[in-house]
């Protein structure tokens, strides 16, 4: 086995090409590892965590390109370096033609003066004096970029209140405005049902859900996860419920967000009360008899959230609480039935953040505390995410695994190889799962799954044990992905599929609750 490092200093490229590159090298015949990425300090902890560490990519900054491969001989080494860089030369040479893509905020207003809302996805640095480029131009602006600080959010977002302009994020990655999906979001019939919400995946879960239960969507306001924190005081989920209650489009309200501080949640459900129409609202964890005196109705969990505002769109009677329980007894005998004795912990990956915050409410009903890199409590935090304890639900969407890499909605890899590191740990007796679909996502999250999945079952039956692998879908068979053959994909590889992310916790929960 051979290793080779190359540091290449100030050669910038993004990072959706080099993950790539990176794919497609490391799938040679001969090729153990490649890592190829700028040099942020995620990337340099791959690089160490596969044994390719060396002093130069230690001294490498995020604006230096790092090349590492380990390989079985020389010749296959001297091969794979060539194709990277063949990939490299390949690229730039796309880049010179595709000079005619604007550059700028003013080229692309240039190119599109009618234009009046512009998304901004940059490193978050960088980001906050383009958003203010574009409020001071009259443009609604929503913001994909994370890591921006705190303190520019709160100054860009008095800034569009100011305007009376929407300014979505940072770390916004789902709207729907008029009908157009922004970002990460799902194909969802038109209909009369608005949505206000700090949570991306959440929404995804809650519109995906209306569309399947016969609801539809006017529109779809993102605000950021930080906007109902004291600091931020909440402004632009009060813009957002403003705008709906003059949206002659919008008939009903959601509201979906963690719990606010207690000062923006009185504010916000002040505004709950002296609006005029019919509010669903659900605070992640949060106090629903607070909501319940505010006048509107409070969601249990995101399926229940959407039911009831599908039923007071379409003038039904609204369901009782979605106490969510297990259907098919069955299914847990069935993939309880192989485990060894010592198989007992539940290893939820999610790519959705408040995907991961519904699942760990669920299972921690059944099972206590859940470890995480996003846990309810101080003492339930992993010291070192990169390894689980006990029962441990991981949110790789989490502004500490996108630092200089795609989000993993978009990019699975780093999903990929935790997944095989917890089958390889006689301990996991569930590995839970999102797989969501719609624009931005991985064109194909289920197929690349699968192999992962098959290699991870079959890690497990080599030393005796059945892995048991259970995962909800989070999208509409209308999405580019093909929400049925998605789910056979699954299906076929011997993953257990719920009809809802809440389900899916449930269910991983049952199985292992009695193992313990």
């Amino acid at each position: 086995m051979v290793v080779k490092v190359i540091v290449k200093a100030n050669a910038y490229f993004d990072s959706v090409t080099l993950m790539a590159i990176s794919k497609k090298i490391t799938e040679r015949a001969g090729v153990f590892d490649a890592v190829v990425g700028m040099g942020t300090d995620l990337n340099k902890e791959l690089i160490a965590n596969v044994g390719m560490e060396t002093p130069e990519v230690v001294k490498a900054g995020p604006n230096d390109l790092l090349i590492a491969v380990k390989a079985e001989n020389e010749t296959i080494l001297a091969e794979a370096i060539q194709a990277v860089e063949e990939a490299l030369v390949q690229r730039k040479g796309a880049k010179k033609a595709a000079e005619q893509v604007p550059k700028s905020l003013d080229g692309a207003l240039n190119l599109a003066p009618e234009s009046n809302l512009v998304v901004i996805s940059l490193p978050g640095a960088y980001a906050a004096r383009e958003v203010k480029k574009a409020l001071e131009n009259n443009l609604h602006v929503m913001l994909f970029s994370d890591n921006v600080s705190l303190e520019d959010e709160i100054a860009l977002k008095k800034l569009a209140h100011e305007k009376g302009l929407l300014m979505m994020g940072p770390d916004c990655g789902t709207a729907i405005i008029n009908h157009v999906p922004l970002c990460f979001a799902n194909v969802v019939r038109p209909g009369n049902i608005g949505i206000v919400a700090a949570s991306g995946t959440g929404t995804q879960e809650v519109t995906s859900l209306i569309d399947r239960f016969g609801g539809g969507i006017s529109q779809v306001i993102g605000t950021g996860g930080r906007d109902l924190k004291a600091e931020v005081g909440g402004i632009m989920m009060l813009d957002g419920l403003k705008a709906l209650e003059e949206d002659p489009a919008t008939a009903v309200i959601v509201i979906i967000s963690k719990p606010p501080a207690p000062q923006v949640a009185e504010k916000v459900l002040a505004a709950v009360k002296n609006g005029s129409k019919p509010k669903v609202v659900f605070f992640l964890g949060g106090d629903r008899s607070a909501i319940e005196k505010a006048g509107a109705i409070a969601g249990y969990n995101l399926e229940d959230t959407a039911r009831k505002a599908v039923a007071l769109a379409l003038g039904k009677e609204i369901p009782t609480d979605c106490v969510c329980c297990v259907e098919d007894l069955a299914v847990v005998e069935r993939e309880q039935a192989g485990m060894a004795p010592g198989q007992k912990y539940v290893r939820a990956l999610y790519t959705g953040g408040t995907l991961c915050d519904e699942a760990m409410l669920v299972l921690q009903e059944d099972l206590g505390g859940i470890y995480s890199n996003i846990a309810f409590k101080p003492e339930l935090m992993l010291e070192d995410t990169s390894k689980s304890k006990k029962h441990t639900a991981i949110d790789l969407g989490d502004d500490k695994f996108t630092v200089g890499r795609p989000h993993p909605m978009i990019d699975p890899t780093l999903r990929l190889s935790r997944l095989l590191q917890e089958a390889r740990d006689p301990e996991t007796a569930v590995i839970l799962l999102d797989v969501v679909l719609g624009y931005g996502s991985h064109p194909d999250p289920a197929g690349i799954l699968v192999p992962v999945i098959k290699e991870a079952k079959a890690l497990a039956q080599a030393q005796g044990r059945y892995l048991s692998v259970v995962a909800s879908i989070c999208g509409t068979h209308k999405d580019p992905q093909n929400f049925t053959e998605q789910e056979a994909k699954l299906k076929e590889a011997g993953v257990v599929i719920a009809s809802s992310n809440v389900k899916a916790a449930k269910l991983a929960g049952t199985i292992v609750k009695d193992r313990q």
